[in-house]
């Protein structure tokens, strides 16, 4: 959607006269130089056909040279068939390029804010590195060591730490020596962690100081197995006050234990291809977490669908990774970059850029000074870059206003076109482009829908693509990625050549293959990718899971897509998210989520509804810029939470998210009626990968029953 353009009529007709002239004159030399026929071509063309013919599918991608159907690919090079073989692969092609980098925290200190709240602030370095052999070789000292420890091949080991390098070198150190990875989110209450570990029968658990202090001490007695404990810090090295019978080590000294002659002289037991590689802890958004069992085959095939998708990838490209390494979208992305000897630069999302919270002002953020070309997202992330940017441009002075709008709008025209605008991204978007680095050229959004204009917004003001992905832990993160060259929004790209997907009618939802203009159904996934199933849950594998008569496994995502004539992809519902209302009208929650999130007073929001209910409600994270601005226009004063819960502010904020939701061409009865707002910030902790609140839907009514009640009246 364009931008408006508020400016004398006579002007902009000058302008676009100007800019008409310009085009004339550089369109051919361009043309010829730049290859962007090619491009249009690429993005034109049909990328994947219906294997059968039906309009079910199943659909796979067709070869960009001649059209032709791709057989389904599950290996990236030839003999790599497990994971401990890419790290090899890796050190052996790229022994003294960068690997892993991290940077050295220079100092640290407690700043008080206005409202009397104390927020730490860092100053950091340069990225300190780590080459691809010396990477490999501490995580073979690792691994050795952990068998020291008493570790066994094909016995189950957890990591429950934030993202940084020790994650990937114990990652590593466990796909050599063929012990599986037990993942679980850093953000999972004290319940979710025992279940996982007791279900897993964990005894080594590699943490990290911070997690272990503040996560995991509490819940210790209740994981009776649990022997050892490595954290990856290097200080402290004593660890007093923990239960007899545990034993606390540094990822330092297990490293040093294991570099001994006698230790790293013990054969060790290779993975297979079919070996679980990792059990991956789901977020519980949705219920228990369930262990999603993947095997070294599975994320190999993985890797390689994803790889494809992004043009001219090798060595000179470096990746910023500060998503969560225990969601599969993060492991997947640096297993791509690891296949192709990338340098890999560790951040964390109050880092990420200079205006971060935990950067102390003055001081350069992750991206400024790794300047990564690569960088995996999540909508949340891109939301907010899009609303804090769409902010400073309406504090702009009119004629900043005016000419930022202006090269949105004819930007946008040329890149519809499959044209670049060399210009405008040198004079108006350089800034912008400057928050990630400056030298961006590939941006993957995935893990949840990414509304069209944020899409569009980050295109366009990036001066990058942004290909947009759909998978599930289920499938090693890969289903589809549109691809670079194609620009338009609202898609998820053509199945990966490492998968196919068909389409299963939906009777209950009103959703067959045979609809027109476009086939829709339930979307499931088969090919190498789809994982081994749920860790000791035989009753979801066989309600999610299934083998065909070719011995292929398949998916049912639960998810709703239609496909395009072009062979891509749109999602456009959730069985699960879908509720019926009281006068038998289908309102997608998810959806009315997806379309609000961009209103400018919105950090977060949650719908809720009751099929024994007329009407939608909300939760909403309102943004406290927005609503502290419109607190002083209305003359309110008091804390943050007293503003939050002032009645005449939700009544305000709900008239805003109402005409937004109506500019988004919502049904009526699709836009929420009511709303309650909450004072808990939205932080990347909290929000990144899973619904509102951290919470699960079906567990909101007992959370906010009362809240509920009073919004249904009283019911």
């Amino acid at each position: 959607m364009k931008l408006k353009e508020d400016m004398n009529p006579l002007l902009l007709q000058v302008f676009r006269s100007v800019v008409w002239v310009y085009s004339v004159i550089t369109f051919l030399p361009w043309y010829l130089l730049s290859g962007a026929g090619a491009n249009l071509d690429r993005a034109r063309r049909v990328k994947a056909r219906s294997v059968s013919g039906r309009p079910a599918g199943p659909y796979r991608a067709t070869n960009h040279k001649d059209g032709s159907q791709q057989k389904l690919v599950s290996s990236l090079h030839p003999g790599v068939d497990t994971l401990d073989k890419v790290m090899e692969h890796g050190a052996a092609r790229f022994p003294e390029r960068n690997c892993l980098g991290t940077r050295e925290v220079l100092s640290e200190e407690d700043e008080l804010q206005p409202n009397g709240k104390v927020f730490k602030k860092v100053i950091l370095g340069e990225y300190q590195w780590m080459s691809y052999e010396e990477t490999y070789q501490a995580a073979v000292c690792f691994g050795s060591g952990l068998a020291a420890l008493g570790q066994r091949p094909q016995c189950n080991i957890a990591i429950f730490c934030e993202t940084r390098a020790e994650w990937m070198i114990a990652a590593q150190a466990c796909f050599i020596y063929n012990f599986p990875l037990v993942t679980l989110y850093s953000t999972l209450g004290g319940a979710a962690i025992a279940h996982g570990l007791n279900e897993t029968e964990i005894t080594h658990i590699i943490t990290s100081k911070d997690l272990l202090h503040s996560r995991l001490k509490d819940i210790l007695l209740e994981v009776p197995r649990l022997q050892h404990i490595i954290v990856v810090d290097s200080k402290p090295t004593s660890w007093p006050g923990f239960p007899r019978g545990i034993m606390v080590h540094n990822m330092d000294a297990v490293q040093e234990l294991g570099s001994r002659p006698d230790n790293m002289a013990v054969a060790r037991r290779r993975p297979l291809p079919s070996d679980i590689a990792v059990i991956m802890y789901t977020s519980g958004s949705t219920g228990i977490p369930k262990g999603v069992m993947i095997s070294h085959s599975n994320i190999i095939a993985g890797v390689t669908g994803m790889a494809e998708r992004i043009p001219d990838l090798d060595e000179t490209d470096t990746y910023i990774g500060y998503l969560p390494l225990a969601h599969v979208l993060e492991l997947s992305a640096e297993m791509v970059c690891i296949s192709h000897g990338c340098c890999i630069g560790y951040s964390s999302p109050q880092t990420l850029a200079d205006q971060s919270t935990k950067i102390k002002k003055g001081s350069k953020g992750d991206t400024s000074v790794l300047k990564p070309t690569l960088m995996a997202a999540v909508p949340e992330i891109m939301d907010r870059i899009y609303k804090n940017v769409m902010t400073k441009v309406e504090e702009m002075s009119s004629v900043q206003r005016t000419l930022f709008v202006l090269a949105y709008n004819y930007k946008m025209e040329q890149i519809t076109k499959g044209y670049k605008t060399p210009l405008c991204d040198s004079l108006v978007f350089r800034k912008v482009r400057s928050l990630l680095g400056g030298h961006m050229r590939v941006l993957l959004s995935g893990g949840a829908p990414l509304s069209a204009a944020t899409q569009r917004f980050m295109n366009i003001c990036l001066c990058c693509p942004v290909g947009q992905g759909y998978g599930l832990t289920e499938t090693c993160g890969a289903g589809t990625i549109s691809e670079m060259w194609d620009y338009r929004t609202g898609r998820v790209g053509a199945p990966l050549i490492c998968s196919e997907i068909t389409l299963k009618d939906w009777e209950e939802g009103g959703y067959y293959s045979t609809d027109k203009p476009h086939p829709r159904g339930e979307i499931v996934i088969g090919g190498p990718n789809v994982t081994m199933g749920y860790y000791k849950n035989e009753v979801k594998n066989r309600e999610d899971f299934f083998v065909d008569s070719n011995g292929q496994r398949w998916f049912c995502t639960g998810d709703i897509g239609e496909f395009h004539p072009d062979g891509c992809l749109k999602i456009i519902d959730r069985k699960k998210d879908l509720v019926k209302l009281q006068a038998g009208e289908y309102v997608s929650l998810g959806k009315v989520e997806a379309m609000l999130k961009n209103c400018p007073f919105v950090d977060n929001i949650c719908a809720y509804a009751n099929s024994d209910q007329s009407y939608v409600i909300g939760f909403v994270v309102p943004n406290q810029k927005h609503l502290m601005a419109l607190a002083e226009q209305r003359g309110l004063r008091g804390s943050w939470e007293e503003i939050c819960n002032n009645p005449d502010m939700e009544r305000d904020v709900l008239h805003v998210i109402t005409e937004a939701a109506l500019s988004a061409k919502l049904e009526r009865f699709e836009i929420p009626r009511k709303i309650r707002l909450s004072a808990e910030p939205w932080t990347p902790e909290t929000g990144l990968v899973t619904d509102a609140f951290k919470l699960k839907r079906k567990e909101l009514k007992s959370h906010y029953q009362e809240d509920i009640e009073r919004m249904y009246g009283g019911k």
